[in-house]
């Protein structure tokens, strides 16, 4: 008979609670049972255990084997659990001995092949960043450690079962150390495509413009304009006039995409997140959910830019989906026997036609569609949508000396995004040292500190509001476009004047 606990962590959207493996070995027929709410994965895992300790050349105790996964009312996944509970095993039939302190500072991830070796495993990243907190190690599969060390320094890593046991004994290191892989991780301090430059995209100084600023506030932004202008390519440019993530934001951002389907990815570390799911994408694939609740794009595009191309194309409960993230910055999500909530503070950027066919509008007189065909397209993106959206901006077509001119072979040197990118940085430290957060976040109180207006603003702000039917949202929204625009400025105004109220206007009346 004997007992013994290793410690490994569960995975519950970005939480990431404390396990306890407790295995039992008791008299009586030979049974080998796992009980504490485990997921199909997880009782699988008795015959990968069983096999893993076959080949290591270890035995397979006689008698009534009972694992319990402590906390017993929390939900088990995954095969994250394979090597503490072969660990379990061992020390309980004294197979091996390891000294207690170790056990009760360490934590064991892993899953076992039938041969042994261990294989890498989803998530390790959040479980590291919890683990240390406590100040725990950890020990995981040398694929895992490099992603493990962005959090945890006091990180371990081995190839097999075998390589874990003489490591956990302390008779010597495994043949893999873990400075080895974390000489692989390259944390990326620049944008996530720094070949793509404003400069490349000819004429449409407008919405360059725009990019600059909601680049510079924070602002959520709509492109309209017809086929082949420039919608697409605005848009991959912002990433690259944002400025670096720092150390907690990079970390925010590996741990999401860590617990992620296709998991965390050592090259993309550092880099702000570019998200541009198509438009036939479903709710749970766009906000996050599914059986285990896992995040979504607006997640995944965290401190980064979410791209919604061909808006309208997007299923209505979609689009309607979006409202509460773009005001809150955060998702819940809520199962029978699940709930999770992920991070969602990204800056949307979103493309659309002006009509069905694309060409309304255009000098070339194109466009076929009725006013009915073009209101029922418009109305698939709600007021309520749109009126959350701060900067809505036509891009027409690209005239022919823009796109064919004697300057066409070289770079616009109008606006590159090196130039644009330093305007950004010196907005977004004046809106630090005012409020601590960008103009785009700023609550009722903080507006009105920040906002204030001059008389004659005062005076077309009223005018606006009752010619253009402004909500109290959308009169906010476009106070703090005007904030932005005044730090833009080489000197910014504590008052703003007409000039960045009518500008402001300027930048949110492509569609209504």
């Amino acid at each position: 008979m004997g007992l013994a606990r290793v410690a490994s962590r569960a995975q519950i959207g970005l939480p990431a609670p404390r396990v306890e493996v407790e295995v039992h070995l008791g008299g009586g027929l030979p049974t080998f049972s796992i009980v504490g709410l485990p997921a199909t994965a997880v009782k699988e895992s008795k015959d990968r255990v069983r096999a893993a300790l076959a080949t290591s050349g270890f035995e397979w105790p006689a008698g009534r084997i009972t694992v319990n996964l402590s906390p017993a009312d929390l939900p088990k996944e995954g095969c994250r659990y394979d090597l503490p509970i072969a660990l379990g095993i061992l020390l309980a039939s004294s197979q091996i001995s390891v000294p207690q302190k170790r056990l009760e500072t360490c934590e064991f991830y892993g899953e076992l092949g039938l041969a042994g070796e261990l294989r890498p495993i989803r998530g390790v990243l959040l479980a590291a960043a919890h683990a240390a907190r406590e100040r725990r190690s950890l020990v995981v599969p040398s694929a895992n450690v490099g992603e493990a060390r962005i959090a945890a320094r006091h990180t371990r890593g081995a190839d097999s079962l075998l390589g874990v046991c003489t490591l956990a004994m302390g008779r010597e290191r495994p043949a893999l150390e873990p400075s080895d892989y974390a000489k692989g991780l390259v944390v990326h301090t620049g944008p996530a495509s720094p070949v793509l430059d404003l400069a490349d995209v000819r004429g449409q100084s407008a919405a360059k413009r725009a990019l600059m600023v909601a680049a510079a506030g924070g602002h959520s932004l709509l492109f309209v304009g017809p086929p082949g202008t420039g919608k697409t390519m605005l848009a991959q440019r912002l990433p690259g006039l944002l400025p670096p993530l720092d150390p907690d934001e990079a970390l925010d951002v590996a741990a999401i995409a860590s617990v992620s389907a296709r998991g965390f990815n050592a090259a993309d570390y550092g880099r702000r997140p570019f998200r541009a799911p198509h438009h036939t994408a479903s709710a749970a694939a766009i906000i996050g959910g599914g059986g285990r609740a896992l995040p979504g794009e607006v997640s995944l595009a965290h401190r980064g830019v979410l791209f919604l191309d061909e808006l309208p194309e997007f299923n209505r409960s979609v689009l309607e989906s979006l409202r509460e993230p773009l005001e809150s910055g955060v998702v819940a999500i809520s199962r029978a026997a699940l709930q999770a909530e992920y991070p969602a503070r990204f800056q949307l950027v979103a493309a659309m036609n002006p009509c069905p066919c694309g060409w309304l509008g255009e000098p070339t007189g194109n466009c076929r569609c009725s006013p009915p065909e073009v209101a029922r397209y418009r109305g698939r993106v709600s007021g309520p949508l749109l009126d959350r959206i701060d900067l809505r901006i036509a891009v027409p077509a690209v005239t022919s000396s823009e796109l064919l001119g004697e300057a066409a072979a070289a770079p616009d040197p109008g606006l590159t995004t090196a130039a644009a990118a330093a305007r950004v940085r010196a907005a977004r430290a004046h809106q630090m040292r005012r409020h601590g957060r960008l103009n785009a976040d700023l609550a009722a109180p903080e507006l009105r500190a920040a906002c204030e207006l001059d008389r004659m603003a005062r005076r077309l702000l009223a005018q606006s509001r009752d010619r253009f039917g402004l909500s109290a949202r959308g009169t906010h929204r476009l106070l703090r476009v005007a904030r932005t625009l005044a730090d833009l400025e080489a000197d910014p105004p504590e008052v703003l004047g007409t000039a960045h109220l009518a500008e402001a206007l300027q930048l949110r009346r492509a569609i209504s």
